[in-house]
């Protein structure tokens, strides 16, 4: 089992160091390809729509392609993109190579919990959870570091080509050591409608978000979300007429674990991506810090998020899952509280001691959260548990980022940035209690049964 979770972990290693790295690379790209700040954006835009647009297609891949066989595709279609984005002659050229990167990390993101539960059997789920968060723990600490250094001793492109020997070292490691299942049952057809109605009401909706967060409130931003989040809905009308053939099993939702699981994931998500947009502005817009030492000044929340990766499986086991996330995201959310009091002035060491402890907080919350939602499900059922996580996590990151954008956005209109960050902080701290609410729906110690 060791040898998977490593196998796993080397795989998804690539995408994390990519996205973590290409934060710091952006006003090098604007000068090296002589483009504005508004089309380098797209760079990561695009990445991030490819992403979640391919979540839903994992279930059908899965049960066409078996396990295996899709992560080692995803793994050489990742490293094809890297190379490609590699020898980038021009913002769209590397907008469109960065979307098929963007497709391929989406699937190798909700693979490997598929993976690593299947062969879990009779395991500790938790356990391979705690594991399996070893790199997403780690991207944000060591990502911008590497990317600084190839940015100082070498250039851009590099930042993309080293992921090329990694993929490759992940292809032949799950070749030796991933099990082959192949699916041996007849494969539903692709549920056509099904992604006629989610793939652009997942872009419309993740675009207008995005924009949302970049420019602040907008009527035309506004009727995107509204467009995508109705499409959304239709998709659910006809997965739930559909039953099994539909592209994501909605009706699994009625499981009181999955559901709970999925808004928890939601509400973490949230919680995550849009304290870490406002942390960085602290630093470079309040402090005055460039971006590398903002990376750095941040790493001691990384380093938290480390830290329990070692005894949090044994936690969930012991305890359950309800008790553990409820306390991770109340420690996640007592940690978020002094940033809506800090100033320019405010010590460094201290700010790094609340950080270290919000990441203890990160660092535990999703493991109970995430091996909760595969209890009492069948194998079949195992990838769409991991579509809900994961496209729960993805969606209420874009929410919170947006959220506290237009926040921010008011508050700069009347004030300095100082004082604009302090609600916007304010409205993370409550989007974080939010959690407890599904969290106290996971299982707890008496009531697991796998």
């Amino acid at each position: 089992m060791r040898a998977l979770i490593a196998t796993l972990v080397v795989g998804v290693f690539a995408p994390i160091l990519d996205t973590t790295m290409l934060t710091i690379a952006v006003h090098t790209l604007v000068l090296d390809l002589r483009a504005d700040i508004a089309t380098i954006q797209w760079v990561s835009t695009s990445y991030l729509l490819a992403l979640v647009v391919s979540i839903p297609l994992c279930g059908w891949l899965d049960a066409r392609l078996g396990g295996r066989r899709l992560w080692v595709a995803a793994l050489v279609v990742f490293a094809v993109g890297s190379a490609l984005c590699a020898a980038s002659w021009s913002p769209v050229s590397l907008i469109v190579f960065r979307t098929l990167q963007g497709a391929a990390a989406g699937v190798l993101m909700t693979n490997m919990q598929t993976i690593a539960v299947r062969a879990a059997g009779g395991g500790s789920v938790a356990r391979v959870t705690a594991a399996l968060g070893v790199p997403i723990a780690l991207g944000p600490l060591i990502g911008p570091v590497v990317g600084g250094a190839l940015l100082h001793w070498a250039d851009w492109r590099w930042m993309f080509a080293i992921n090329v020997p990694l993929c490759l070292l992940a292809v032949v490691a799950a070749l030796r050591v991933l099990p082959d299942d192949a699916p041996t049952s007849a494969v539903p057809p692709l549920d056509r409608t099904g992604l006629a109605l989610l793939a652009p009401g997942i872009v419309l909706t993740f675009y207008g978000l995005a924009e949302l967060a970049e420019r602040g409130t907008s009527g035309v931003l506004l009727l995107f979300v509204a467009s995508g989040a109705a499409l959304i809905a239709a998709f659910g009308v006809h997965a739930a007429r559909v039953g099994d053939r539909a592209l994501v099993r909605v009706r699994l939702v009625r499981i009181p674990t999955v559901a709970a699981s999925t808004l928890a994931s939601l509400a973490v998500g949230g919680a995550l991506m849009g304290t870490m947009f406002l942390l960085p502005l602290y630093w470079q817009t309040v402090r005055g810090d460039g971006a590398l030492a903002t990376a750095l000044l941040l790493a001691p929340q990384a380093v938290g998020a480390f830290v329990p990766r070692f005894f949090v499986g044994g936690l969930v086991d012991r305890f359950g899952p309800r008790p553990v996330a409820v306390s991770a995201i109340a420690l996640m959310a007592a940690a978020t509280v002094p940033f809506a009091f800090v100033t320019a002035g405010t010590s460094p060491v201290v700010l790094a001691l609340v950080l270290f402890a919000r990441g203890l907080g990160l660092g535990a919350v999703l493991v109970p959260i995430l091996s909760s939602a595969y209890t009492g499900l069948s194998r079949d059922q195992f990838p769409h548990a991991s579509m809900f996580t994961r496209g729960a996590q993805q969606l209420g990151g874009a929410i919170g980022v947006a959220a506290v954008a237009v926040v921010l956005h008011a508050g700069l209109a009347h004030g300095p940035a100082e004082a604009a960050l302090h609600p916007a902080f304010w409205v993370m701290a409550a989007v974080t209690v939010l959690g407890v609410v599904p969290a106290l729906r996971l299982p707890g110690r008496a009531d697991r049964t796998g």
